[in-house]
């Protein structure tokens, strides 16, 4: 006797779990409790007592469902609508693959002595910093001297395109945030739940949804895990701009257009800025998971060091991963701080 079965039975719902009954065969524990006659007379023991879950339930009622049908249930549903979501998400998503491997080509087929002096310049250009730059040079020259440059790279790139649409798409959202208190209420809990699954999570429904050797199936993984940051700092950056600016602005005749980018947008930059950098940082965590579903890049020499129990091989790519996420940290926090600087002044 299962211990919920007073549940159905009070409910008057004996004859439904019946007619849902089990056809396997009696359990050796049953037979063994009907031949000593003691079946269904065990006294309760509260210490015992089960959760009322769903398969508990199950136990009492057998047509009532068990858990596994839940999520058989929802990966049920989920390959219905797959072929329906790949025709519309194919076409919108193919653009990102290309820019993947457009970045990725033109990075590793552009010879290095190219490469490496237009990423000093571009580190010149937004810290003005030849102490930057110099650590910049030192940390690329110490992985290409390994023989990681290409793993650097190819890290590098991807980080890139997917920092760039998450800021092309995310600042909008931000912006349409602080504008509109609906927008903002439907928008929270959505990046919410982005923020709190597990990386490992994203890549679940993408794998059903794209091939492996596509780009775009890591490339939306990164997009949606990094876009959060970058969207709360652009929706509380222009919301903490003064209110008495912007009473200055109204007065002057500013229109909502003039007001957010002659305004709004230059107080908030430093809060967006500050969101591009968690986004960048973001971006770096996701490439490394990503190469579970092949991104390449560095991340691809730490999984083969967890997979091949090889310790110096992981280590170094470590280490090599912690030297780009310090390189790209210091240039946008030396891009912040000169932000900073010019509004002070």
């Amino acid at each position: 006797m299962a211990t919920y079965d007073w549940v159905f039975s009070g409910l008057g719902l004996d004859r439904w779990c019946d007619a849902g009954g089990s056809s396997a065969p009696t359990s050796l524990a049953d037979l063994s409790a009907q031949t000593r006659g003691t079946e269904g007379t065990e006294g309760f023991d509260p210490w015992e007592l089960p959760f009322p879950s769903m398969d508990a339930l199950n136990d009492a009622c057998p047509a009532f469902p068990q858990s596994r049908q839940l999520t058989r249930g929802l990966e049920q549903g989920f390959l219905d609508v797959k072929d329906a979501m790949s025709v519309v998400l194919d076409p919108i998503t193919q653009p990102l693959s290309w820019a993947l491997e457009g970045a990725l080509y033109a990075i590793l087929n552009t010879p290095w002595w190219i490469v490496i002096p237009i990423l000093l310049l571009i580190t010149w250009a937004v810290s003005k910093s030849w102490k930057l730059v110099s650590f910049v040079a030192l940390c690329i020259m110490g992985l290409a001297f390994i023989d990681h440059y290409d793993y650097a790279m190819q890290t590098l790139a991807i980080i890139f395109v997917c920092a760039f649409i998450c800021v092309l798409f995310g600042v909008p959202i931000g912006i349409a945030m602080s504008r509109s208190d609906t927008m903002r209420n439907a928008t929270i809990p959505i990046l919410d739940m982005l923020q709190t699954l597990p990386p490992f999570v994203y890549l679940i429904p993408l794998i059903f949804l794209f091939s492996v050797t596509e780009p775009k199936l890591y490339g939306i993984a990164i997009i949606l895990y990094a876009i959060v940051p970058v969207i709360r700092l652009t929706d509380l950056g222009i919301r903490m701009v003064d209110k008495h600016v912007i009473e200055a602005a109204e007065a002057f005749g500013m229109t909502d257009r003039q007001k957010l980018f002659g305004v709004q947008i230059p107080l908030a930059l430093p809060n967006i800025m500050a969101g591009v950098n968690q986004t960048i940082m973001m971006s770096l965590a996701m490439v490394v998971i990503a190469s579970l579903v092949s991104a390449p890049g560095l991340g691809v020499l730490v999984l083969r060091g967890i997979r091949n129990l090889e310790l110096g091989v992981g280590l170094v790519a470590g280490l090599g991963i912690v030297l780009l996420a310090v390189i790209l940290d210091r240039v946008t926090k030396a891009s912040l701080a000169r932000i900073n600087t010019t509004q002070k002044t």
